[in-house]
């Protein structure tokens, strides 16, 4: 299929570039056309081919669950060779501008600063006919680490688990081309940002802008589309097979840990506390596969193939960390868990079970309570809303009850200053939060990384949205490969699955246990899949 512009198309369009260049050094150029020979999945081959696995990419598609079962989020993104790049490690950043061709550092206290400072030079275009979600800029994780750029006396990186993977603390690339696939009309957004003031004339930002466009367009528009391993959907699959034997605690530590914050719940210390642990999994399957494997065994709200320095991150969360979009700050807290019903009458029957399980309903409003302090450090006085409480959505498997914790940011306030206020949840730490996080520290023995962490995007508006980093797989990109004995060399890849559980006065440290396992094998289930599917 080949695009082409009228001539007064191609007026027209250069005319409404150099209007919207008066007033913004940030414009965008687009096209959009026919995605029925197009899935987001294959468009994200046509960016990013199979063995270039430390090439900054993402992937974002969505499956909320509706009273006939999943639906198909409405929107898909895509997008590839970020312009710029941020990686912190501690207090140490290196800003990398792809287009400029230059590498910087500097020590900071916050590396959340850089990303704001960059910002504070962009005037975006304000744009009517792009669809309204994330249509370019920031896109990456925040680990659960970050934390610690804000709580810097309490929670000093020197007091930190030990650092046995070496993963930046924060990635984020800056996506100036992304794809955006509208499920319900059946269309791409094919979108370039032009950066104007880059330029020496406005008309050499639109020639060399359209250009970029076009190459993008080409790639996705190549008549011999990327060859995907067609994969064999085995319903046995999804029976859990193989154990998860390596973590990072044996269990008989995991127990003691238990124990030991006991302890301190029933000294007053804290009322509750988020134990996690990591369990290790070796695997021939691609982490693309195991994404795709994502899709079919738990589709979820937010999932992301992300990736980025270090690793790549391959998510399927049921639960938002934050979103600010034009001034308004929501936080989504699930606390509060059931199984699915096989039918809509148990679905109904376990519902009703969830919202009058009085243990499950005060550990809900205790983490609502902490949602509404950390909205309100940076949300106008007077604007704190709970709109939602203890809502029950249902998931692939589960269902979980839910809150919407809403501001209005401070006048001056921006999402960053939004970010730092709620990250990380309560539903990862406990309650009360710091000195939870301060007795995670001595409890858990290496740290979490991406684990309980942010990923997501930030719009060059300053509109952000990042789910909470839980059933995510981590896949460290350290080099080495080898063989498996068959004709296609394919890298062993070491998968990290890591799961906690909520730590109370009555809890029995067996139980803990067996709930981590339990939650880390759900996220298996997809490295099962993708080895039945792609490895035969």
């Amino acid at each position: 299929m080949r695009l082409r512009m009228s001539l007064a198309g191609v007026k027209d369009e250069a005319a409404k570039f150099a209007e919207a260049a008066k007033s913004a050094n940030m414009v965008a150029l687009s096209r959009r056309i026919f995605c029925d020979h197009l899935t987001p999945v294959t468009a994200y081959r046509c960016l990013v081919k199979e063995d270039d696995i430390d090439a900054p990419s993402f992937l974002f598609e969505s499956v909320n669950q509706g009273p006939q079962g999943p639906n198909m989020g409405r929107y898909s993104i895509v997008g590839a060779q970020p312009a710029m790049e941020i990686v912190a490690k501690e207090n140490m950043v290196t800003v990398m501008d792809h287009e400029e061709g230059q590498k910087k550092e500097e020590f900071v206290d916050d590396p959340t600063v850089v990303p704001r400072r960059i910002m504070e030079r962009w005037n975006p275009q304000s744009i009517d006919d792009l669809p309204d979600v994330f249509c370019g800029g920031w896109v990456g994780y925040f680990s659960y680490d970050t934390v610690r750029y804000v709580e810097r006396k309490k929670l000093p990186f020197s007091n930190a688990p030990e650092d046995d993977r070496n993963l930046p603390d924060v990635h984020l690339g800056l996506y100036n081309n992304v794809i955006v696939f509208d499920h319900v009309e059946k269309k791409a957004y094919v979108i370039h940002w032009v950066r104007v003031d880059r330029y020496a004339s406005v008309e050499l930002a639109y020639r060399d802008g359209k250009n970029r466009l076009s190459f993008l367009m080409s790639k996705i528009q190549n008549i011999d589309l990327p060859k995907l391993s067609v994969g064999f959907v085995d319903i046995r699959s999804r029976e859990f097979r193989r154990s998860l034997t390596r973590a990072t605690m044996s269990r008989e530590m995991y127990k003691k840990a238990v124990l030991q914050a006991k302890e301190h719940i029933l000294a007053g210390d804290i009322f509750q506390i988020v134990l996690t642990q990591r369990f290790e999994r070796r695997t021939f399957a691609h982490p693309f596969e195991v994404y795709r494997s994502v899709r079919i065994v738990n589709p979820s709200p937010y999932m992301a193939y992300l990736q980025a320095r270090g690793c790549i991150l391959v998510a399927s969360s049921p639960e938002m960390l934050i979103r600010v979009k034009k001034g308004k700050f929501i936080n989504r807290p699930l606390a509060g868990t059931v199984r699915r019903g096989g039918t809509e009458e148990e679905d109904i029957a376990l519902e009703q079970e969830l919202v009058k399980d009085e243990k499950q309903c005060a550990e809900h409003i205790m983490i609502v309570d902490l949602g509404r302090n950390d909205v309100g450090k940076v949300s106008k006085f007077g604007s704190v809303r709970v709109e939602n409480l203890m809502n029950v959505d249902r998931y692939s498997h589960v269902m979980h009850m839910s809150s919407t914790v809403s501001g209005e940011l401070q006048e001056h306030a921006t999402c960053w200053d939004a970010l730092r206020a709620v990250m990380p949840v309560g539903t990862v730490t406990g309650t009360p939060k710091v000195r939870a996080m301060e007795l995670i520290d001595e409890l858990e023995v290496t740290r979490r990384g991406p684990y309980s962490g942010g990923f997501g995007g930030v719009s060059f508006g300053g509109d952000m949205e990042l789910a909470l980093a839980l059933r995510t797989i981590v896949f460290p990109t350290a080099p080495g490969i080898v063989s498996d004995g068959r004709p296609r060399r394919r890298r062993e890849w070491v998968a990290h699955l890591q799961a906690g559980a909520g730590i109370v006065a009555d809890s029995q440290p067996d139980e803990e246990q067996r709930e981590c396992e339990s939650k880390a094998a759900a996220p298996s289930l997809a490295i099962d899949l993708a080895e039945s599917a792609f490895l035969c």
